[in-house]
């Protein structure tokens, strides 16, 4: 069997499970090779099946996510490594960083904070647009730390990102952060805890990252409170927000001084708010 009749067994095989069964297979595919996926497509479409594309298949077949299969996604302008450890970096969370590129083009943030870093996607991606500036991420899981601060050394960001242990559920937990900050960046758990989620993401992603109690609300109560603190007067932060949460969210923010807009992603929805220090007048 060539790679071209494989993949299109492949991609029928998925579709059960899978919204991009193609991409998926194209993906798995180029991950048995170490090659992208590009390359495959245009110069390897007549080779053999590698013997190991069949267990990728199957493992991607009971719900695993792909990028768990492969070790990496892509995210902004960078490819990192994850684990099951650390949530898969989304699409939609680029948002933020678009939302801080348009509110940040006169003064460049000098000191970033990113919390719950998870894979460090958010912060990574900052350092990447800003060269100058310094980072931190913290997270109150070692091995996700572990992998954030491994992404940052791969991508040569080591001696400008710090990765700090920290649990927001603990009290105290800034009192080792370098405060202020220019920009602080976070998306923290926010799904409700009686929420019906695709497999490929309830059997397989850790569930200290997604849920935050029975209105998915839990997280923004503790760190929006602690913001102010944090900011520096000029400061921002953006927070990513799950659907129907902007006005809650941004009433939660309000009862902390901030001024709040709202930025939506490529789907048309509210995914994050920008947060300023001092309500409008």
């Amino acid at each position: 069997m060539t790679i071209a009749e494989a993949l299109r067994e492949a991609t029928q095989t998925l579709a059960r499970v899978s919204d991009t069964p193609r991409l998926d297979a194209e993906l798995l595919m180029a991950h048995t090779f170490g090659i992208s996926r590009s390359t495959l497509l245009l110069n390897r479409m007549r080779d053999d099946v590698p013997a190991a594309f069949a267990a990728l298949i199957a493992r991607r077949s009971a719900h695993e996510p792909v990028a768990y299969i492969t070790g990496r996604q892509d995210f902004w302008t960078l490819t990192l490594k994850v684990t099951p450890a650390v949530l898969i970096p989304r699409a939609d969370s680029e948002t933020l960083i678009e939302a801080a590129i348009s509110a940040l083009t006169e003064r460049p943030p000098a000191r970033i904070l990113d919390l719950g870093t998870g894979s460090g996607a958010l912060l990574l991606a900052a350092l990447a647009q800003w060269r100058d500036a310094q980072g931190v991420g913290v997270d109150a899981s070692d091995a996700a730390l572990a992998i954030a601060q491994s992404n940052a050394s791969t991508l040569g960001f080591g001696d400008r990102a710090r990765m700090l242990p920290g649990d927001w559920r603990q009290a105290g937990w800034w009192d080792a952060l370098p405060a202020p900050f220019d920009l602080i960046l976070a998306n923290p758990p926010y799904v409700e805890t009686t929420a019906a989620l695709a497999p490929q993401v309830m059997e397989h992603e850790p569930h200290c990252a997604l849920f935050a109690g029975e209105d998915g609300l839990d997280d923004y109560r503790i760190l929006i409170p602690a913001l102010p603190a944090l900011l520096a007067p000029e400061g921002i932060a953006i927070l990513e927000i799950g659907a129907g949460q902007r006005e809650d969210v941004a009433a939660l923010a309000t009862a902390s001084g901030f001024a709040v807009d709202c930025r939506q992603d490529l789907a048309g929805h509210d995914r994050a708010l920008i947060l300023r220090p001092g309500r409008p007048d």
